[in-house]
């Protein structure tokens, strides 16, 4: 799963996104899908600048924050968790994570309820090696047994 994040002027917001892929090694690419009909994506129309967390295995509770009706800032969602802005994006970025990313939109693409965002790679904030990815499958959290610790 990923934490999607974007700063909208002096506000923050970020949502849970189950839908994201690699579409591109060169340039790097990724995609996002967001629900079209959310305030998220209107900003993600205006600003083309964010970063995307792979969560670990460790941030569950964290994807669920993020995935709550009605949430508020990134700010308050993050505040008891390590986090920083990124440098490109200025985005908030959880620091516990998989690996994280900051990206620059390139084409948004409306498909039925949702906008799939088309953005290239600008910088990997961090990659860490030895944390476990949280997987999300038909609504139950699966653990990934093929990168299980010695």
């Amino acid at each position: 799963m990923v934490v999607l994040t974007v700063r909208d002027g002096r506000d923050d917001l970020g949502t849970t996104v189950t839908s994201f892929m690699s579409v591109s090694l060169e340039p790097p690419m990724v995609l996002a899908s967001v629900a079209t009909s959310s305030y998220l994506s209107e900003v993600l129309n205006r600003q083309s600048r964010w970063a995307a967390t792979v969560l670990s295995a460790s941030q569950r509770a964290l994807a669920g924050r993020f995935a709550a009706e009605g949430r508020p800032s990134a700010r308050i969602l993050l505040a008891a968790d390590p986090h920083h802005r990124g440098e490109h994006s200025g985005a908030l970025i959880p620091e516990t994570g998989v690996s994280a990313l900051e990206c620059e939109t390139r084409q948004a693409v409306e498909t039925g309820d949702h906008t799939l965002f088309v953005a290239e790679v600008l910088a990997t904030d961090y990659i860490t090696r030895n944390q476990k990815p949280l997987i999300r499958v038909n609504r139950r959290y699966l653990e990934d047994k093929s990168r299980a610790e010695p």
